[in-house]
Formats: structure tokens, sequence, C-alpha cells
């Protein structure tokens, strides 16, 4: 893959690629695994000076399966975007996103196969947003480590925004807006589920209600950080936990036997179109029919 950089000022073609976010690792990589750096077209070192308007091209090798490790499973994905360097993807309930010891058909054996299906040079998968197994919506994948590599920078200064609907159930009153700001740790007894702990890392959630239908209320969620189960056990810690959610709390009685949360919106800047980037996600029908059932009780 090939990608071009135009000097503004003096320096080193190391430091000008430093400025675009290509690490050591990958000049490493460029180096010795058959990659190249070019400037004004001619063959260069990562060391060579540039002037104010001198051209640098680099040329990344591509990403073969080397370790084998990620077995490549067949399977129809729902896309929502793709391009050269990045891919969208609406996930079901019941899929984990990454294997683990209890799980093997996940999201990224998917677009492992589909990769390979679609005969791509670059095999590694690289998953820059993850969801909970039962958790549905849109996630976003890498299409080489070089695009990684620049959305790993916008995951640490927190701007890529992931916008969640969940529906939730509680008694009294949950106010129409909201911050959640407790931080979460790891019970001593579990693996699995996690809590309110005072000693626990700083976990920030902010919500709306969107539909109020009595007993049960749709939310609008964004993350402003990402604690593993955050929306779940922020919602039970406040008395609304959501439904379908048997592990914090939620009703099991109305026709959902999952956690009710869908990832609906994902904004990024693409750092190669230069423009930011915007992708929604229709809500489950799980989910709609919940909304439908408690619409027509309220009738």
């Amino acid at each position: 893959m090939r990608f071009d950089y135009q000097a503004t000022r003096p320096c080193l073609v190391k430091s000008l690629l430093k400025e675009h976010d290509v690490s050591r690792s990958l000049l490493a990589k460029i180096k010795f695994r058959g990659g190249e750096i070019w400037v004004n077209g001619e063959p260069a070192f990562a060391t060579r000076p540039l002037a104010v308007g001198d051209r640098v091209t680099i040329i990344i090798p591509d990403e073969k399966d080397e370790d084998g490790r990620l077995k490549p499973i067949s399977k129809p994905l729902s896309i929502i975007s793709e391009d050269d360097h990045f891919l969208v993807l609406d996930k079901p309930s019941g899929v984990a996103s990454i294997p683990s010891s209890i799980h093997s058909n996940t999201m990224a054996n998917f677009v492992k196969g589909y990769y390979l299906d679609e005969g791509y040079p670059n095999q590694q998968v690289h998953i820059v947003t993850r969801l909970d197994r039962d958790t549905t919506g849109l996630m976003l994948f890498a299409k080489h480590g070089y695009a990684h590599a620049r959305l790993d920078k916008q995951l640490q200064q927190k701007a890529i925004q992931k916008h969640y609907y969940a529906l939730v159930s509680g008694k009294g009153d949950l106010p129409a807006k909201g911050e959640i700001k407790v931080p979460i740790g790891r019970p001593k007894d579990s693996i699995i589920t996690r809590c309110v702990d005072p000693d626990g890392k700083y976990a920030h959630t902010s919500y709306e209600v969107v539909e109020d239908y009595g007993d049960v209320k749709l939310v609008s969620i964004r993350l402003h950080t990402g604690r593993t189960h955050q929306i779940r056990v922020h919602f039970s810690h406040i008395g609304f936990p959501l439904l379908g959610d048997d592990l914090y709390g939620g009703r099991m009685d109305l026709g959902i036997e999952r956690q009710a949360l869908h990832c609906y919106r994902l904004s990024f800047f693409d750092p190669f179109r230069q423009k930011q980037e915007t992708y929604i996600s229709q809500l489950t029908k799980d989910m709609e029919n919940v909304i439908i059932s408690r619409k027509q009780n309220l009738e």
C-alpha cells in the first residue's frame, strides 16, 4: 500500500513520517519486510534530510497471515461501509468480538474469513472498537496496521465517538439527562462481572432519555471511557438496569433475553480522506418489538 506526504519544513524523512503516525516499528517493517521509501521518485533512507516541498512516498508491505492463530470462518457479514482502509460492520447479538477460551466463532474469525475469501493482500485483522457478545451494532475494523495506528491515536484522544441505544427499567424517576461518573472495578469473586468500586478505574457515561414508555425508557448513551460492561454497570448502579441483562439485575419478562443495548452511531475522523465519517445502524428487531409492546400498553 502506497502513501505520499510533502515536507512543509526542513526535517528528516523519519520526522515527517512520525508526524503522520508512522511508528518506528512500521518503519522497521518497511525496511526489513519488503517495503520502500522514496523521496522525489528516488529510493531513500529514513535519515535523509528533506527540504520544503520534497515529496516522500512509502510503500508498506502486505500483512500476510504469518502465525495462523486466528482461524478464518466464512460467514456473511452485514457491511455498513468499506474502503481500502476501514471496514464498518453491523454486529448481531450472540457473537463475541474476539476469540477466547470460551468463544471461537467471533467477529474477528468472520472478518479473517472474509479477507481470505475476497483475496485481500492484507490478511491481519485489526479491531478498532469492540462490543460485548450480546450487544449489537456498529464495529470498526482497520484493514491494515497503519490505518489501525492512525485510529489508535484518536482512541487515546477520545475522538472516536460511539453512541448507544438502551432499554432500561427501574423504580422511581430517571432524570431526562445525566452524567454517570463512578469508577468501575472487578469483584474479587468473579472474572466475568464488574462493579462500582471506589478503587476502580474512572468511568464516565452520558445519557439522555429519548422516549418514555412508563416502566421502560429508551435512552441514548455516549461513552467517554471504555471500561468493560461500563453501560451495564452504570445503569444498574443508578437503579435502571438494562432489559434482558440478568447479570446486572435487568428485567427478563419483556420478551428480550439479552442486554437491550445497541451501538447505533459511530463517528471518527478518516485521516486518509481528511473528513469526519459518521455511520448509523438501525435498531434491532428484538428491541423494536419491546418498544411496540410498551406503546400498545400505553394506549
